[in-house]
């Protein structure tokens, strides 16, 4: 299988590459290497991925429609998985902009490309942050998305009515995925694991919001990683049970569909630290703080229709998790 893999430098698209190549699939990996966190990190990845004599690499930005184009005109993939995206809650409150051009524009570029080229089948990231203001937990994807409370959440939740338009029109068969609070080894440095281990081991505070009475649904990326491969290989299709007249927001009487992908094991946000703090070694200085505009007190995600359809639910428990980061962390920094 010819796949194309879009955001394939970063935390998640790498790993996803990773398993793609190892079991034999030829992958197109694309990547516009911006500069919102540390590019040695994504250059990193992208080495190992290198690695691969399966892989091919290039520098492409999603946002620009003439390179998209020539892309899938050159490649001619079979199945195109994106994660590439303008990601973080908190950066979309200072730069609205890049979520339009990246999120929006982007995910435009790469649905015209899939509905040009044949595609079989657009696997696609979206988020925990689609639920927004609902406090109705554990989410599933039959409850109402109407009311995010960050841009970047109203982006993923577009993405999704983006699909089901081109699944309608054009037949194209697209899975979205809403991924809960994702982590593990080449993690990004603006999510709360990779800046809690960094500040306690160089003994600075680290900012706890909400007083510290959060909860996350924390889901392990190689639990992630065999989610979307899953998925990907098994196609959307129409839901032969969809009401036109009581319509199931996560299928439809077309090929499109939706899951969530968490650990549905929420964990309170002091325990996360502790069990970081245990695998350290070291004690966190915490800085607590008030909840930030654009978060959420807690998520938990129900994944039984991700376990309907592809048999599979994450369930790394944070300890193996975080000690994996850790592991990684100490060995990619060359820390003792």
């Amino acid at each position: 299988m010819k796949i194309l893999v879009t955001g394939s430098a970063g935390f998640i698209g790498m790993h996803v590459a990773s398993r793609l190549l190892e079991r034999g699939d030829t992958v197109v990996g694309i990547d516009n290497l911006n500069k919102y966190y540390d590019v040695s990190l994504k250059t990193a990845r992208n080495d190992i991925l290198k690695g691969y004599k399966n892989f091919k690499f290039e520098e492409v930005d999603i946002s620009d429609k003439k390179d998209i184009e020539l892309i899938f005109e050159k490649v001619k993939p079979q199945k195109v998985v994106n994660l590439a995206a303008q990601a973080g809650v908190r950066y979309s409150l200072e730069n609205p902009n890049a979520y339009i051009k990246a999120n929006i524009e982007g995910f435009m570029n790469i649905l015209e490309a899939c509905r040009h080229h044949s595609v079989s089948h657009l696997v696609y990231a979206s988020s925990s942050s689609v639920y927004g203001a609902n406090t109705n937990t554990p989410f599933d994807e039959d409850q109402n998305v109407n009311h995010p409370v960050s841009l970047y959440g109203a982006t993923k939740k577009s993405n999704e009515l983006m699909a089901h338009t081109y699944s309608h029109l054009f037949g194209l068969p697209t899975t979205g995925l809403r991924f809960f609070t994702v982590y593990g080894p080449w993690g990004r440095p603006d999510m709360a694991l990779f800046l809690f281990t960094k500040a306690i081991l160089e003994n600075k505070p680290i900012d706890v919001f909400n007083n510290g009475e959060m909860y996350r649904d924390f889901t392990y990326i190689e639990d992630i990683v065999e989610g979307i491969v899953r998925v990907l290989d098994k196609t959307a299709t129409a839901d032969e049970n969809f009401s036109t007249n009581q319509p199931n927001p996560s299928s439809s009487n077309v090929p499109f569909r939706l899951f969530n992908i968490g650990n549905s094991s929420p964990v309170k946000l002091m325990k996360y630290i502790q069990t970081l703090e245990d695998s350290l070694g070291k004690k966190a200085i915490i800085n607590f703080m008030p909840l930030q505009l654009g978060d959420v007190v807690s998520t938990a995600s129900n994944t039984q229709m991700l376990n309907d359809w592809v048999d599979f639910a994450p369930n790394t428990s944070i300890e193996e998790g975080i000690d994996s980061f850790v592991n990684w962390y100490k060995f990619f920094y060359k820390l003792n």
